[in-house]
């Protein structure tokens, strides 16, 4: 053969280097493809961006599983190489204060900590960072690319692009969907059992804050009925979708709260979201930024099982003209009358929604907001009266002496009568719910100094009542 080669003038030519040059080009391409077509029949790859809501559920189960992936060492060398994790990124989240005291951590009078070390609330997590790691799920090998395109920015937040590809062999596929359940459940373990408050971030909702503890709905003491009123109305709602549907009804409800400062508009909003499991959308329309087509985008997008708030609703828009008039204080967002009431209930406005609106001044309201079909139900929420008041020392001291509210309640009765601070309904004491509460926490220790002084409450409301009639003049 090698003979046959040097004696054949068109190899010595050069022909035949040029056959063999293109031979192991197209063996070269060949094996492209044939490892490319291997890739796809027994590989199969996710790809989760940083938009989405199970990128950081699948980061976070990546940070809870590390420990126990650590410890199930395996006997195999190469295995243990190439589970070997050491490019990790840290987390950091802060706790609540209170969240970080165990039951041997008391604090005593001056606001020291007694217990031997206090606890620091930032919590540290080790997370995979940008680039390829090995991992293993059961006896599943995964493999876990994390890029950040560093030329591509998130024009709202101003944060890298980034995306998660996870790849297992095409046999294992349903472990990529057992993994992001598992990273689904955990997540949402997380916020069992709480409340997420959402804010508007541009055109979307962030949740604000660490969830919070659901506010059980006992705690806000309203009114005889009106607790019970709203709760059974909006329940009916909630589970009238086929009625709604049948009859061609927009599937919406509306309430407004109305009243004097402090008679726990938004405490009762809170307790509502904890009973119904629904968390809480807060919408600021005198935001600056805010327009027509933002407002409309928010309140057709908001999260599910979210209860939309607009606190302080007489503050954004006083009636029609109002939006227009640059030189009043407070109107710095561009959202006009219109804008608002399409958006409620408009061409193309959401269904499946639930509004709570508050407000202090119900008369600075436009008739066209708060009429049916936008507005559903209006609550009044006035200040405490006789029963509310006994119903909250009840709940405040419940180890307390018989007898001793109903003493509280005359000794505000008769602070009442002496500052003559009573409007036109006598059953009212004149003071706030949010006033009682701050004074059964300063003497959270004694229901008798409680009584005691039960008359700084009518004094300190007084003079409250008159610095905002001294404002509104």
């Amino acid at each position: 053969m090698e003979a046959f080669l040097a004696s054949n003038p068109y190899f010595s030519a050069g022909f035949g280097l040029i056959g063999v040059g293109a031979g192991l080009s197209l063996l070269r391409t060949g094996s492209i493809h044939a490892v490319d077509l291997i890739r796809r029949r027994m590989l199969v790859s996710v790809e989760i961006s940083s938009k989405d809501p199970a990128y950081s559920w699948f980061l976070a189960w990546v940070a809870s599983t590390a420990a126990a992936a650590q410890e199930q060492r395996s006997s195999s060398l190469l295995a243990r190489m190439l589970l070997n994790r050491n490019n990790l990124s840290l987390e950091t989240t802060f706790r609540p204060a209170f969240a970080t005291l165990n039951k041997s951590t008391s604090i005593n009078d001056s606001g020291s900590d007694s217990g031997s070390r206090k606890r620091s609330p930032a919590q540290f997590s080790l997370i995979p960072a940008p680039g390829r790691h090995m991992l293993k799920h059961n006896s599943t090998y995964l493999l876990v690319d994390r890029t950040r395109q560093q030329s591509m920015l998130d024009l709202k937040t101003g944060t890298p692009w980034e995306s998660v590809t996870i790849t297992t062999l095409a046999r294992d596929r349903g472990v990529l969907l057992e993994i992001l359940e598992d990273a689904k459940t955990r997540a949402l373990e997380e916020v069992d059992g709480k409340t997420v408050v959402y804010v508007s971030y541009g055109h979307e909702w962030r949740p604000f804050g660490a969830p919070r503890a659901k506010r059980p709905l006992e705690s806000v003491v309203l009114d005889t009925g009106v607790r019970e009123a709203v709760v059974s109305d909006l329940e009916r709602f909630l589970a009238a979708t086929a009625w709604y549907r049948d009859r061609g009804i927009p599937y919406r409800r509306g309430y407004l709260l109305y009243g004097p400062p402090g008679t726990g508009k938004t405490s009762f909003i809170q307790a509502v979201a904890g009973h119904l499991s629904y968390n809480i959308c807060i919408l600021n329309l005198s935001e600056r930024g805010m327009t027509d087509d933002r407002l409309a985008h928010l309140l057709a997008n908001t999260p599910p099982q979210s209860l939309l708030l607009l606190e302080d609703i007489d503050a954004a828009f006083i009636r029609r003209d109002a939006a227009t008039d640059s030189k009043k204080e407070g109107f710095y967002s561009a959202v006009t009358f219109s804008g608002l009431l399409n958006a409620l209930d408009g061409v193309a406005a959401a269904e499946e929604r639930v509004v709570f609106m508050t407000t202090n001044h119900v008369d600075r309201l436009d008739a066209a907001l708060i009429r049916p079909g936008r507005v559903d139900m209006r609550v009044y929420m006035g200040n405490a009266r006789e029963d509310q008041a006994r119903r909250m020392f009840e709940r405040f001291y419940p180890q307390a002496a018989e007898g001793l509210a109903e003493r509280f309640v005359s000794a505000l009765r008769s602070a009442k009568r002496a500052s003559e601070s009573n409007g036109s309904d006598g059953s009212a004491l004149g003071c706030s719910p949010a006033a009682l509460q701050g004074h059964f926490t300063m003497f959270r220790d004694s229901a008798e100094d409680a009584v005691a002084h039960a008359k700084r409450v009518a004094g300190d409301e007084a003079s409250t009542a008159m610095a905002a009639a001294g404002d509104d003049a």
